[in-house]
């Protein structure tokens, strides 16, 4: 890894093509931001996105990338770290491909501990396709297709992550670029799952979950008098604490043992077996 990488090695010749004022565009800076901090270079560095305004993200970044189906990045972030290890993988992805349709994956994701980043842009809304109610839209938040509103309560991804076993959990804010840029990188160099739901706010279609209701809402945990992050019923009493928006790392396990490790597996190993075909065309000529 090189020590003179800088975020904007990070940045591919694709030009973004989501809305002017999109929270995505500061998710992404923060997430390069990082990767350049802790060492990472782009050859390195392993993006999967999945499908929605977020899973542009893996085009608009320069590193080894892949654009999956819809709520199935995380099986193929945990298949890359496992047949290399010794490579830095991040899953991005938004609220409704991580809390709908990938809500299964993302439980089990957490459990196993895969040493990854997951980050979700949560922007409380499908953006992509026009504005309808997703899992964490408020229970009476009007769309044209629930103009009553959803009439059921949001998830709450960090008591998902919580009951499931996770070893990280943290809150980032797109438009706080210091604050979103340090825990983003927390989470990587944390030694297992490292999950960050991150406030990306929609300027198209949600008039409600904007930049001033968040600059105006968040508690930064890290200037909380006494908060610890590693006491987990602390964490707890912060996530079930539905008066509040917080931000920074909620919880975190220093005890934790990654996947990989937990089976043997270290940087200079793969779970390939000795005389596994050499590529992927040796592979499909296998099954010809």
């Amino acid at each position: 890894m090189s020590s003179d990488i800088r975020f904007t090695d990070f940045k591919s010749d694709k030009q973004p093509t989501w809305c002017p004022g999109c929270g995505d565009f500061g998710t992404m800076n923060g997430m390069m931001k990082a990767l350049a901090e802790t060492g990472n270079d782009p050859d390195n560095t392993f993006v999967v996105a999945g499908i929605g305004c977020s899973g542009k993200i893996g085009t608009y970044m320069h590193s080894y990338a892949l654009h999956g189906v819809h709520g199935r990045a995380l099986p193929v972030g945990t298949g890359v770290k496992m047949a290399r290890p010794d490579i830095e993988v991040m899953v991005a992805g938004g609220d409704g491909d991580g809390y709908s349709i990938g809500a299964g994956h993302f439980v089990h994701a957490v459990r196993r501990n895969v040493d990854m980043t997951y980050v979700v842009m949560d922007n409380r809304i499908y953006g992509l396709t026009k504005g309808q109610a997703s899992p964490t839209s408020r229970e009476d938040f009007e769309t044209s297709t629930s103009p009553e509103g959803p009439k059921q309560p949001p998830v709450n991804p960090h008591a998902l992550a919580l009951a499931s076993g996770a070893t990280f959990i943290a809150q980032s804010f797109s438009s706080d670029a210091l604050r979103h840029q340090e825990i983003i990188q927390e989470a990587i160099e944390h030694d297992g799952f490292g999950f960050v739901n991150v406030y990306s706010p929609c300027v198209t279609f949600n008039d409600v979950d904007t930049y001033d209701y968040f600059r105006d809402s968040l508690v930064d945990l890290k200037e909380e008098e006494g908060y610890d992050p590693t006491d987990r019923e602390a964490a707890k009493d912060v996530i079930l604490d539905n008066e509040k928006e917080h931000q920074g790392v909620i919880y975190k396990d220093e005890s934790s043992v990654p996947y990989h490790e937990q089976h043997g597996v270290d940087e200079d190993m793969s779970v390939i077996p000795d005389g596994a075909p050499e590529s992927a065309t040796d592979l499909v000529r296998e099954f010809y």
